[in-house]
């Protein structure tokens, strides 16, 4: 990321490259500090996500479907459990 670049290869401040780049002090910090806790992943742009937080999001959609299968389930169980009556 260039912006992050000015900071860490060229010498500049965080507020200085923020001026100078028109970007927001608390974005650009940020930044730096997912290239610095990250760097292989701290951007995976085009709308991508990190590994972890794609996996995360599948786990949630599978949570998700899974637990509409059992509330059909338990109502099917109910229905056929009145009509048994």
């Amino acid at each position: 990321m260039e912006a992050v670049g000015l900071i860490s290869e060229k010498g500049y401040s965080i507020a200085e490259a923020s001026r100078n780049l028109g970007i927001d002090y608390s974005v650009l910090r940020r930044w730096k500090n997912q290239l610095a806790n990250d760097p292989q992943n701290a951007f995976p742009g085009k709308g991508r996500l990190k590994a972890a937080d794609q996996e995360l999001r599948q786990l949630q959609r599978e949570l998700e479907r899974v637990t509409e299968e059992r509330d059909i389930l338990k109502k099917a169980l109910a229905y056929f459990a009145e009509d048994q009556k």
